[in-house]
């Protein structure tokens, strides 16, 4: 290849415009568009890490990049091909995230229905998780009065505390393994 690279050199008048060099040329000329391909695929990491984070107590978002096989300096088609996939990535993510809304939508607009005719959906129960809340309350329909209620007609909606209540801390153990006094 050098051979090849003096031999351009000593046929062109005046030689290359750049550097000196044919070489020095094709990179000059490689230099924008390495440039522009590192801006898009930075953009698209960024995004990739955004619409993770806004999905992330919810999980099933993937924000893996490959590696692109071992320390080196990536070619414009490697370069090319890494914002390919990262754009296929997002694509993928931003679908993914497109349907939990539409679903977790469709379950609050369930449950708005429950609370105002809690008699016409009997023992429905539906989570925070389910309409895209954190924390772990729960609405259930049951009827007033236990059994009474039903018979009568009854229907309520009732909203759950959230977790559970942590225990306090337990006895330490004797050397023995029972609990100390």
């Amino acid at each position: 290849m050098p051979e090849l690279i003096r031999e351009l050199e000593a046929r062109s008048p005046g030689g290359p415009p750049h550097s000196g060099s044919l070489a020095g040329l094709l990179q000059a000329d490689e230099r924008p568009a390495r440039a522009e391909l590192r801006r898009q695929i930075a953009r698209l990491e960024l995004e990739l890490g955004e619409l993770f984070i806004s999905a992330f107590p919810k999980g099933g978002v993937s924000y893996e990049i490959p590696a692109a096989g071992g320390p080196r300096v990536l070619g414009i088609g490697e370069l090319e091909q890494l914002r390919d996939t990262l754009l296929d990535g997002v694509a993928e993510v931003k679908g993914i995230l497109a349907d939990q809304g539409y679903v977790e939508e469709r379950n609050r607009e369930f449950l708005e229905r429950v609370i105002a005719e809690p008699e016409r959906y009997h023992w429905v129960r539906i989570s925070n998780e389910d309409i895209g809340e954190p924390g772990c309350r729960h609405y259930h329909s049951k009827p007033r009065y236990g059994i009474l209620g039903m018979i009568m007609g009854w229907w309520r909606v009732k909203v759950s505390s959230g977790c559970p209540l942590a225990k306090g801390r337990s006895r330490p153990l004797a050397p023995d393994g029972e609990e100390a006094a």
